[in-house]
């Protein structure tokens, strides 16, 4: 496969791991923000013409459908697809050695096409082939399915498989290798190999040789963080990495200082008295470059991982894929050329006030006819609507708004009416954050009849694209600091929607008080209190929004507009590219 040298990237093409990735709605090869940021970085490297190629896995099973009885429990029926009536099947295959067994992985190739029709191919691997045993033909069937041994089985894949499909396609000469969190880590174990045959390390190598070893891959390999939380990292019984990888790469992992003790509390399911490998400590040490996610996140993951150097390069989104009907229309005629260059958006200012409430009412109407034929509930284009969708798991506290329903209702029936529009899956295993739902769900069917809330099942891209175009409102209230970036309040501000949040994540970035939207929390360095912020979030729509809403419409416009020049035309994925090209692409970190 040709790599033609690029000046902008230093290298001769950048190879982009990710465990999801959304790439269209209809494929099921994505869960929730960390796999649509990874499309959307694909999309940016194909409108830049990069030489980009991106892996992931098949997840023929998708994540799950999510259906919602009447009391708001939460079930789960597989996403299931067929990639051969989709993808063009990658003629090379591969072989990993999982639990003493070699299992044949082939790929499925999705073509990525920029605004200029530039493609970047998105490989999914897959294991689903007549000549493996049955458990390995389901490895790579659902995404964040199974326990642990599925998972690192799954990583085992990802990274091990991943780096023998560069070396079929010709990818593995110069190059750059970029792994979007940890669950891609063991790409760089397979790398670490290559370098010890290469220097003809013997069969029993010294912590010199594996350190030698470590420093050529650490040249090759870039590593994105995306989680503060340190819950949310990936770690595997030494036990069940030395069952899955054999000893031999066990014993690699433990020359490198890659063995760690055991943490009290770790999951029950982790049987036994050795240590544990954490993933994200394996791609650190093996990145010569590191990043967060936002600003406060790359501050979070410095005191996570104290001594470790990690930048921040704030996430952005793709303004053509997330920006709605209405406001395509409105940057059509007033700012042509935005697809291509989304800065052209800061001249938003220029356009005339009075073009903003048509242009959102038409991707409101859009949004609408979709409840509609979702959920069967037919809402009014005049009551204000807020929009609160993301992963249903305790942190992100839907049920922040419904803490104090009876000044809800006050508040809503001053106003004239709300409607408030909720989605969200939780994991199938996340019992709290299934709670979460049924606790919003029913407290909906509490509230007057002044005031609606729908919570609209099996979130999706299509259903993100929506409700952030759509919405009067983007509501989001994470505990701080655990909001590594979000990137939902982007997609709204490209639609001239504001929004009302905790200062986390990007947030303490795009947001300018009364101008692109509202803070529940004063600071972003004040501790969080939940029973406050409960009381600020009512504030702030009784006594600000929803007068300024209802009683000045020009107020209201000049809000969406300066959402969409100061935040729409930076928070996106070619600054967020550029950004990836000038600190972590080219040179040594």
């Amino acid at each position: 496969m040709d790599q033609k040298a690029d000046v902008r990237t230093g290298t001769k093409s950048v190879a982009y791991f990710s465990m999801e990735v959304g790439l269209r709605t209809d494929l099921p090869t994505y869960s929730g923000g960390l796999g649509v940021l990874a499309g959307d970085t694909i999309r940016a490297a194909a409108d830049l013409e990069l030489p980009y190629f991106a892996f992931s896995l098949v997840h023929r099973s998708g994540y799950f459908r999510q259906t919602l009885d009447p009391n708001g429990m939460q079930g789960e029926e597989p996403a299931a697809w067929d990639p051969a009536a989709e993808l063009k099947e990658v003629p090379e295959r591969v072989e990993v050695e999982v639990e003493g067994r070699s299992v044949t992985v082939r790929a499925w190739e999705y073509p990525v096409r920029g605004v200029t029709g530039h493609q970047v191919p998105v490989y999914l691997l897959d294991t689903d082939l007549p000549e493996n045993q049955e458990e390995d033909r389901r490895i790579t069937d659902a995404l964040y399915g199974g326990d642990s041994r599925t998972r690192i089985l799954q990583e085992a894949v990802l990274g091990l498989g991943g780096a023998g499909l560069l070396k079929a396609l010709g990818l593995d000469g110069d190059i750059t290798l970029h792994l979007n969190e940890g669950h891609s880590a063991f790409l760089a174990l397979a790398l670490l190999e290559d370098e010890m045959v290469s220097a003809g390390t013997g069969s029993t190598p010294t912590e010199t040789d594996v350190e030698n070893a470590a420093a050529q891959v650490r040249r090759r390999c870039v590593f994105t963080t995306h989680t503060p939380v340190p819950a949310g990292h990936d770690r595997f019984p030494t036990e069940l990495v030395e069952s899955v990888l054999g000893p031999q790469r066990t014993a690699l992992l433990e020359a490198a200082g890659l063995v760690e003790a055991r943490e009290a509390g770790d999951d029950e399911e982790e049987e036994g008295n050795g240590g544990q490998v954490n993933m994200t400590h394996v791609a650190l040490h093996f990145a010569r470059f590191t990043n967060g996610v936002a600003a406060r996140h790359g501050q979070v993951s410095r005191e996570m991982f104290p001594g470790r150097r990690i930048h921040a390069i704030t996430n952005g989104v793709h303004a053509a894929t997330w920006t709605g009907e209405g406001f395509q229309a409105l940057f059509d005629e007033h700012l042509p050329r935005w697809r291509e260059d989304p800065y052209l958006l800061r001249q938003a200012m220029t356009i005339p006030l009075e073009a903003f409430p048509p242009a959102h009412a038409r991707s409101k109407k859009a949004l609408l006819d979709v409840v509609k034929r979702r959920a069967g509930v037919r809402l009014s284009p005049e009551r204000f609507t807020i929009a609160f969708a993301r992963r249903a798991t305790p942190y992100k506290r839907a049920d922040l708004l419904m803490s104090d329903l009876e000044r809800l209702a006050k508040v809503g029936q001053a106003a004239g009416g709300l409607q408030i529009l909720y989605s969200g899956k939780a994991h199938p295993r996340d019992l709290t954050g299934k709670e979460m739902i049924q606790r919003v769900v029913q407290a909906g069917e509490a509230l007057p009849p002044e005031i609606t809330l729908v919570y609209l099942e099996d979130y999706d891209m299509e259903l993100g694209h929506h409700l952030a175009a759509g919405s009067d409102l983007w509501l989001n209230n994470p505990r701080k600091p655990m909001e590594a970036s979000g990137t939902s309040g982007m997609k709204a501000a490209l639609n001239g929607v504001p929004c009302l949040s905790v200062l986390d994540g990007w947030w303490i970035e795009g947001h300018v008080e009364g101008v692109t939207g509202w803070s529940i929390d004063r600071d972003w360095r004040e501790p969080a209190d939940p029973e406050e912020e409960a009381t600020r979030l009512l504030d702030k729509l009784e006594e600000t929004i929803l007068p300024l809403y209802n009683d000045d419409p020009d107020g209201w416009a000049a809000v969406m507009r300066a959402a969409v020049a100061f935040n729409g035309s930076y928070f996106h994925t070619r600054r967020m590219m550029e950004e990836y090209l000038a600190l972590a692409y080219r040179g040594e970190g």
